[in-house]
């Protein structure tokens, strides 16, 4: 399906350089790129199943945006939706645009596209914006004039460092720390290989790297940024870091235990699917006699999902808006053709 504004605001004659890369940062799985030539365009996307599905479409993708490289001849953005990672993104864009290239800045009113357009225009000169399907595109001249925009280190807790954008970036999530004051007993003895599926910026890893009898801690993110910021939190050498789509996992090695914080939004609407996604991941993880200790707000129906993959499922804790879940003995997956 042609995206409705693109499509409109790309047409013009002069909306696109005949010559030179293209850079289009952050698009999601499945987005139409109308009138951009797959030669010269250089995809950022650094969520894993968003960038596979585009680069299994034919594009370049690159995770970052310093991998793009520099000296593009325009660039589009699509914005997310916190509001300092979308200006740290402009300001990454001016940088790697050639001056006065023309810089395409689009996306849903939901997700701030009103706020990112206002301040743009703050700074310098925007094209009449199109508006249609819930959202907004807008151009500007590549300048000098974001640079105070950068991406900033921030600190939400001593010794641990995030980047606008990732989850929780301003502080430890609420349900990550009652998850973390449930596993030393929850786990149970030895576990010598443990892993922390959708682990984030890496504080949850670094509470449980805490227990000496760990022999290795597996962190599986699919957040190439949240991922790179939790390299730099969790420097114990029994640390292993995997930048993977945690619902689609896969490794020879049977792990002790799985913990997860796993995400239950898609966008802004809620979806339990992604939570059942990860328990399946955890439980093709384990071995017979392993554990897997979740948290998850209390209103979702994880009981059910638990039951089908795991013999026992005990609540160990929580409040009144999250509860702590243990599940053991995963019950063997059917072989094929049964």
């Amino acid at each position: 399906m042609t995206h409705p504004r693109l499509s409109l605001a790309l047409e013009g004659a002069e909306a696109l350089p005949p010559s030179g890369g293209i850079l289009v940062i952050g698009p999601r799985a499945g987005a139409d790129l109308p009138l951009l030539d797959k030669d010269r365009t250089v995809v950022v996307q650094g969520f894993r199943p968003d960038h596979d599905a585009l680069s299994a479409a034919g594009w370049k993708v690159v995770p970052e945006p310093q991998e793009a490289g520099d000296g593009h001849a325009a660039a589009l953005i699509f914005v997310p939706r916190a509001r300092a990672a979308a200006r740290a993104l402009v300001a990454d864009a001016s940088r790697r645009v050639v001056p006065g290239g023309r810089i395409w800045v689009d996306g849903q009113k939901t997700d701030g596209i009103d706020t990112i357009a206002r301040d743009v225009r703050g700074r310098t000169v925007i094209s009449a914006p199109i508006a249609k399907a819930h959202g907004k595109i807008f151009s500007f001249a590549a300048a000098p004039v974001f640079d105070d925009w950068a991406a900033a280190d921030l600190f939400p807790t001593p010794d641990f460092v995030t980047r606008p954008g990732v989850f929780s970036a301003e502080k430890v999530d609420h349900g990550s720390a009652l998850l973390a004051a449930a596993l030393p007993a929850a786990m149970g003895g030895a576990v010598r290989r443990v892993a922390d599926l959708g682990a984030g910026w890496g504080w949850l890893s670094a509470q449980a790297l805490a227990r000496p009898d760990i022999g290795e801690m597996h962190l599986i993110e699919a957040d190439h940024a949240a991922l790179g910021c939790a390299r730099r939190n969790v420097t114990d050498p029994r640390a292993r870091f995997h930048w993977a789509d945690a619902t689609r996992f896969n490794t020879d090695q049977r792990f002790d235990a799985v913990i997860s914080n796993p995400p239950f939004h898609a966008g802004r609407a809620a979806d339990p699917a992604l939570g059942a996604a990860f328990i399946g991941t955890a439980a093709r993880m384990l071995a017979p006699a392993g554990v897997f200790c979740m948290v998850a707000n209390r209103h979702l129906p994880y009981e059910a999902v638990l039951a089908r993959h795991f013999r026992e499922t005990v609540e160990i804790g929580g409040d009144g808006g999250f509860k702590v879940l243990r599940a053991a003995r995963p019950v063997p997956a059917p072989r094929p053709g049964r």
